[in-house]
């Protein structure tokens, strides 16, 4: 006879804030265009341990772009070959091939993926500020709770202001949330590629104060655990972000939660070593 031990799970468990925070269900969608769910995504283990999050089908479909960008070493040639086939591929530079009446004014269309990651460079609470927060909404099912105040209230002029925000930003553009899809993926190649065996960067963030639904559990006097918005800006050099409010978070940033920073395209950020990162649940640590 084998002797057994009963072991109850209570005998072995303990209760600390890690492991009771959840990501809020009030901060994602049951569903997602992506590998993992919101709730995976979002929530702090994935932090701790993070893994790749792949858009469905985003890399199958642009298998050529990544067949020609095998052979090239050089970073900037790379990012060369990347802006020629999105303006080819989406033909950016002849609407009139998707659809543009010949003799209209070519605006709206040229609200490309450029264009929007440039002004959130300016103004992450503007219309392209909008329509980026959307398009995490949609792929990665984490929901925004700030755009030019708190979105808690769903009803409330300020989630309203967003929706338009964001429905004008999308209105007659040519595929521009497709065209944000392959710029996160091309973004996580570009990290995987020169630097595969890395799975965080260290990123800082200026803030003035958090609201109460942000702190989720302080852990000491600096640690504690957060809700980012969907989409927030980082930079990777500490005395850039003390630019941006009276006090500073270190957070250890997954590879995998990085939309786009600004070396990856020329001219892309205005803000040097920007990154922009896609949110959720974080423990970070507060240094001033």
């Amino acid at each position: 006879m084998t002797n057994t031990v009963a072991c109850r799970i209570d005998d072995n468990s303990t209760t600390t804030p890690e492991t009771t925070v959840r990501l809020p269900r009030n901060a994602c969608l049951p569903i997602n265009r992506c590998n993992l769910p919101a709730a995976i995504l979002g929530g702090l283990t994935f932090q701790r341990h993070p893994a790749p999050l792949l858009l469905d089908g985003v890399a199958e479909l642009h298998y050529r772009l990544f067949r020609l960008l095998k052979p090239l070493m050089d970073p900037v040639e790379r990012a060369r070959q990347f802006m020629d086939y999105m303006t080819v591929y989406f033909r950016l530079e002849a609407l009139e091939d998707v659809g543009l009446s010949p003799g209209r004014p070519k605006l709206r269309g040229r609200a490309d993926y450029l264009r929007m990651v440039r002004g959130w460079a300016f103004d992450p609470d503007c219309r392209e500020g909008a329509v980026l927060k959307g398009w995490v909404e949609s792929r990665f099912g984490l929901l925004t709770h700030y755009h030019g105040g708190l979105l808690a209230d769903r009803t409330h002029d300020t989630y309203l202001h967003f929706l338009e925000a964001r429905s004008h930003g999308l209105y007659s553009t040519n595929a521009l949330e497709a065209q944000l899809d392959l710029l996160y993926t091309y973004c996580q190649y570009e990290l995987y590629r020169s630097q595969p065996e890395v799975t965080h960067v260290c990123l800082y963030r200026g803030f003035n104060r958090f609201s109460d639904a942000q702190v989720l559990a302080q852990l000491n006097r600096r640690s504690m655990i957060i809700l980012l918005n969907n989409l927030s800006s980082f930079s990777i050099r500490r005395e850039r972000a003390e630019e941006f409010g009276d006090h500073l978070l270190r957070v250890q940033v997954p590879i995998s939660k990085v939309f786009f920073y600004n070396r990856m395209l020329p001219g892309m950020l205005k803000g040097e070593d920007e990154y922009v990162v896609i949110g959720g649940v974080y423990e970070v640590e507060r240094l001033a």
